[in-house]
This record gives C-alpha cells, sequence and structure tokens, in this order.
C-alpha cells in the first residue's frame, strides 16, 4: 500500500482482510435506468466483512439533487455509525469496477480522512481473483448501515455545499460520454437536457481503466489528459452528470500527482436547473 497511490490490490485487501483498523465499504450504486438496486446486491455478494455505504442515503438533505455532500458534521456521524475511526484504513470497493466507488473515496478527503483508498478493480476484480464472498449480511452489518442514513438525518444543521466553477480559473473536465457532452445523447434522468457547460472539455471516465477494469498506470493516464489538451500545471475542476463518475477522473488525476482537484458536486444535473441567461449551456454539437 502506498500513500500516494489512490488504489490497492485485490491481493493486498485479501493479505490485510480481518485487521481491525482495515474497514471496508461497498459502495455500490447505479444510473436510475440500470434497475439495479445495489442494497440488494449487496446482501446477495459483498467481500467479507464489507459494510455498505449508501451513496443515497449519507447526502445533503436540503437539496432534491441526487447525493450531493452532506455536512462535515452528518457525515462525521454517518462514518462513526459505521465504526470507523481516525485512524483506520478504509478501502472502498463497488460492483462495476470503478463506478460510484471514487466518490465515496472522494468524500472521505474532503473530510479529512487520508487514509482510504479504492479497490482496483472493485468487486469484478475480487472475484476474478479468485476470493470468497459473502452472500449474508450479519445483523450487525444491516444495523450499522440504517444507523448511518438516521445519523445524517438526525444532525443535518442546514449546511448547503457552496459551488462556485470559474472557467476562467479551472480547466473543466466533464466524465460523461461525449454523446451526452455534444448534446447528441439523452440524459439518463427524466427532464434533464443533455449537453455541457461552456469551455468544459470532454474525457469520458472509462478512459481511465483498462478491459479488467484496472485503474491505467500514471504514464497511461498521463498521456490521457495531454491528449484531451489538458494542461497539469494549471488548476483543474471535475464534472460529470451528479458527481459520481466526475471522482473516477480524480482518482486518475491522483495517481499522476495532481492531488486535490476539486469535484462540482452538483455537476450537470445542478448546472442545466439553472436559468440558462444566468447559467449559460451548449446544448448542441459544435458546426
Amino acid at each position: 500500500m502506498a500513500q500516494d497511490d489512490p488504489v490497492v490490490s485485490a491481493q493486498w485487501l485479501h493479505e490485510h482482510l480481518g485487521m481491525p483498523d482495515v474497514k471496508v465499504l461497498d459502495a455500490s450504486w447505479y444510473m436510475p435506468v440500470e434497475n439495479r438496486d445495489p442494497w440488494e446486491e449487496y446482501q446477495v455478494a459483498h467481500i467479507p466483512g464489507a459494510l455498505f455505504f449508501d451513496l443515497d442515503g449519507i447526502v445533503d438533505r436540503t437539496t432534491d439533487l441526487p447525493h450531493m455532500l452532506p455536512s462535515e458534521e452528518a457525515f462525521a456521524a454517518a462514518i462513526s455509525e459505521l465504526g470507523i475511526k481516525n485512524q483506520d484504513k478504509v478501502i472502498v470497493y463497488d460492483g462495476k469496477g470503478f463506478f460510484s466507488a471514487p466518490r465515496v473515496w472522494w468524500m472521505f478527503r474532503v473530510f479529512g480522512h487520508k487514509k482510504v483508498w479504492v479497490l482496483d478493480g472493485g468487486l469484478p476484480q475480487w472475484r476474478a481473483s479468485g476470493f470468497n464472498v459473502e452472500n449474508a449480511s450479519p445483523d450487525d452489518a444491516v444495523l450499522k448501515s440504517n444507523a448511518a442514513n438516521k445519523a445524517v438525518e438526525r444532525v443535518y444543521n442546514g449546511e448547503q455545499v457552496a459551488h462556485n466553477v470559474t472557467a476562467k480559473t479551472y480547466q473543466q473536465i466533464d466524465a460523461r460520454a461525449k454523446g451526452r457532452f455534444d448534446g447528441v445523447a439523452p440524459e439518463p434522468r427524466k427532464g434533464v437536457r443533455s449537453g455541457h457547460i461552456p469551455g468544459s472539455i470532454c474525457v469520458p471516465f472509462p478512459e481511465m481503466f483498462d478491459g479488467a477494469p484496472n485503474l491505467l498506470s500514471a504514464d497511461e493516464l498521463w498521456q490521457k489528459f495531454q491528449q484531451a489538451g489538458i494542461s497539469l500545471d494549471q488548476p483543474i475542476v471535475v464534472t460529470c452528470g451528479s458527481g459520481v463518475t466526475a471522482c473516477i477522473l480524480a482518482l486518475g488525476l491522483y495517481r499522476i500527482g495532481k492531488h486535490d482537484v476539486p469535484v462540482y458536486d452538483g455537476s450537470w444535473t445542478e448546472w442545466e436547473a439553472q436559468s440558462d441567461s444566468d447559467y449559460p449551456k451548449v446544448t448542441a454539437p459544435a458546426c
């Protein structure tokens, strides 16, 4: 395990699973159109000892926008209910390999918990490595996951996360598919137009990993961003549809030494909902 690398291997986790200071979180989450229930899938199969992190439950309760970052107080209360302490090493994974786990990795880092890593390749890589999964949830695990969500409701004090995306200051990278970015493919949420924030650059999140999926090497990631016209010497902010897959870009940037890249939490879902006069949008491909 390297402190400056954002991922750990399935082999490393297998060797350290069960140690008192190693906590594993299943942070699976899926797009609404996929009709998949991450909680049900967790109960069917998860890494032994893993607890479920509800990306739609540990959220800002003052907005209707999906899975927005909660207040520091609410996040701390939820993590405490999950039994995670400041000195613990937190390993996060998801059911796709690289999708929602980087979002939770980013959340921990935002609130100052630096001992957090994403499982490289997630649950698919764990299975491919021949390691066992559990197909039952102990009562304690269910209680902790439910308690974490209730803790957010209990302590939430009305704070709202301020978003400040300034194109003149940051290079903005959008993790969505090119069709959605260009405005020619639909968004997965009803009533949300496709398109992008003016000045954004499209780097679809699957470009961060190989077919396994494993995170690309630092050299390969560096090439991806260079080819997209991103200057790694200048500030970067990442965005996507609702703040989840943008964190995959943040994970890749972290591996190549670009630490503490901000994520535009509301992302396109928030931006698109604002008035066009105050929040300009590109909703059709350039001619």
